[in-house]
């Protein structure tokens, strides 16, 4: 897989790819194999998703060139969204990105609707101390360091909310998302199931708090 994925950086073409059909067609069914072995893991801890197909969870390998300057027609990884919907699920979930010297897992939810948005922010400012409980667990520490990404925030506290209230590093938030890196050499370890399943095993309670801000 991650083989592949090195070659078509080199040769980001439709010709190439017409070339190396069968190879890619290899790969992304080990890719599709990885994943439903990883979510018949991940359904030991959460039955939401057990009956989930893996093709269901994967993302076209074609990139969306309307809108970019960049008209490379393929992505140059393999990703997969984990959840009881599939790629397509609202609410939080678990997300697994193949890129060689880039490869990583995530949970949560990125970028929520306005309203869902809300939901989550009110449950935080709720919460707090469960929210807080959650996050500094020690399970969930050893497996992201650097506690939920910050990169996409509020410059400012969202309405009804105030600078001084204790969780509004949280409430700025506009994504809810704790991501590790993965190194190349684990897509071909014999343990790299457990290695992706147990930290977000570690994120399942997170995982939780966000989707019961939506019911």
């Amino acid at each position: 897989m991650i083989a592949f994925l090195k070659k078509l950086q080199k040769n980001n073409r439709k010709g190439w790819i017409d070339e190396n059909r069968p190879s890619y067609d290899s790969a992304r069914k080990e890719f599709e194999s990885m994943i439903g072995d990883i979510i018949k893991s991940i359904s030991a801890f959460d039955s939401s998703i057990k009956n989930v197909e893996p093709k269901s969870c994967i993302f076209r390998i074609n990139r969306d060139v309307r809108f970019s300057k960049d008209k490379s027609p393929y992505k140059t990884n393999f990703a997969a969204y984990i959840h009881a919907d599939g790629k397509k699920g609202e609410g939080a979930g678990y997300y697994l990105h193949m890129e060689p010297g880039a490869s990583f897992l995530a949970a949560g939810i990125w970028m929520p609707e306005p309203e869902l948005c809300a939901a989550i922010r009110q449950e935080i400012d709720y919460q707090f101390d469960e929210w807080k409980s959650i996050i500094n667990k020690s399970s969930f520490k050893k497996h992201f360091t650097d506690g939920l990404d910050q990169s996409m925030k509020l410059s400012r506290p969202p309405k009804g909310y105030d600078e001084t209230n204790p969780a509004i590093t949280y409430l700025k938030l506009k994504s809810f998302i704790v991501r590790k890196n993965i190194p190349d050499t684990i897509w071909n370890d014999e343990e790299r199931t457990t290695f992706i399943t147990s930290a977000l095993k570690a994120a399942k309670p997170m995982i939780d708090f966000l989707n019961r801000a939506k019911e």
